[in-house]
């Protein structure tokens, strides 16, 4: 019996986008039909979760700018993530999909750069052949992780730059 999912990560420790990405892979492995679109974030080229998703012919796009904290005006960023929402609808509505990871999506939520109330409206509209969608970002508003057939908090106990300041690491965090 197959029932559509909603699935959120969110919490403020690292490895909201790993589960994601572990769980696209063991999708993939069952035949599933997989597609990443990721907000916020730039190009991500040099990452290995991407490298592997293009290998494997796993459509993936950004949405994004870059780190909005480094940015004076945030227009292209907001315009950026209302593409990306346009486009998660037309993947989602397109049957092409089974599974649909939406990276990052909560930023623009909580910055009021998507309306929450209108995304929550969706995924709770959605019919039961839709694909699975799963969400993370830190700060998921209480909505979205309420709409959600299953949502997880992923918090640090402790993390290597906080206690060593050893930086991000190719084949641990990109």
């Amino acid at each position: 019996m197959k029932k559509r999912l909603t699935i959120v990560y969110t919490g403020n420790g690292k490895g909201k986008s790993t589960a994601a990405f572990g769980l696209l892979f063991r999708a993939v492995g069952h035949q599933f039909r997989c597609g990443v679109l990721q907000f916020i974030k730039s190009k991500p080229e040099h990452w290995g979760e991407y490298k592997m998703a293009k290998s494997l012919n796993i459509p993936w796009e950004n949405y994004g700018c870059g780190f909005t904290w480094k940015q004076e005006d945030s227009g292209p960023t907001i315009a950026e993530v209302n593409k990306g929402w346009s486009r998660a609808q037309e993947w989602i509505e397109s049957g092409k999909f089974d599974l649909i990871i939406l990276d990052e999506i909560t930023y623009p939520l909580v910055e009021k750069w998507l309306d929450l109330s209108s995304v929550v409206s969706y995924l709770e509209s959605l019919p039961a052949e839709a694909p699975h969608i799963v969400i993370t970002g830190r700060k998921a508003p209480e909505e979205l992780i309420a709409c959600a057939d299953s949502a997880a908090a992923i918090q640090n106990i402790h993390h290597h730059f906080d206690l060593q300041q050893i930086p991000a690491q190719k084949g641990i965090e990109f």
